[in-house]
């Protein structure tokens, strides 16, 4: 059973160039939420415990970037496959029941994609008339990231039924009881 979360290589400037363009935006997008959380929230912690206030739009914009931060990460995870793997049964289990197990796993993320999708936009809809208490942007915004989550983790399991299989982990072969 792989029980180490999986750590991405460090890749050589080439392979780098290989990655999609899409999952490139992605991980600067990423690395421009978290340095922006670190800075709103280190000045709040600054101006609050230095001079007894605070500016209040910092907490909203950190939440909104954390929420953003968490749905595109998550897809940036699957879609190189290394999110945590529980394969305590499919490791026991022979080609032909590994083949049915991922078949029916993927059944599985498919529907909860789906009622994902489903609820994700009832939210979006319901926050375009609802408004943040601070700085006043759609509620939907937020909601947004759920559903863009829910459509990039589709867009993998698309890629892996094609395949007929997931993306090994990067942690494939480590296994400690």
């Amino acid at each position: 059973m792989n029980c180490v979360p999986p750590t991405p290589p460090n890749l050589p400037a080439p392979l780098q160039a290989a990655k999609p363009r899409l999952q490139r935006l992605a991980e600067h997008f990423m690395v421009l939420a978290l340095a922006g959380m670190v800075v709103a929230v280190f000045i709040n912690v600054v101006l609050r415990y230095g001079f007894g206030t605070s500016i209040v739009s910092y907490e909203e914009i950190s939440r909104l970037l954390f929420v953003w931060l968490v749905a595109v990460g998550s897809i940036v995870a699957a879609v190189e496959g290394s999110h945590l793997g529980f394969d305590l049964v499919t490791s026991r289990v022979g080609p032909v029941a590994r083949k049915l197990l991922f078949w029916l796993s993927q059944l599985l993320v498919l529907l909860c994609m789906g009622l994902l999708v489903w609820g994700s936009w009832q939210q979006v809809l319901a926050g375009l008339d609802s408004f943040s208490t601070v700085l006043g942007y759609p509620l939907a915004l937020g909601a947004a990231a759920t559903l863009v989550l829910a459509l990039g983790l589709l867009a993998v399991l698309v890629r892996d039924l094609r395949r007929g299989r997931a993306l090994p982990s990067h942690a494939e072969g480590l296994d400690i009881e």
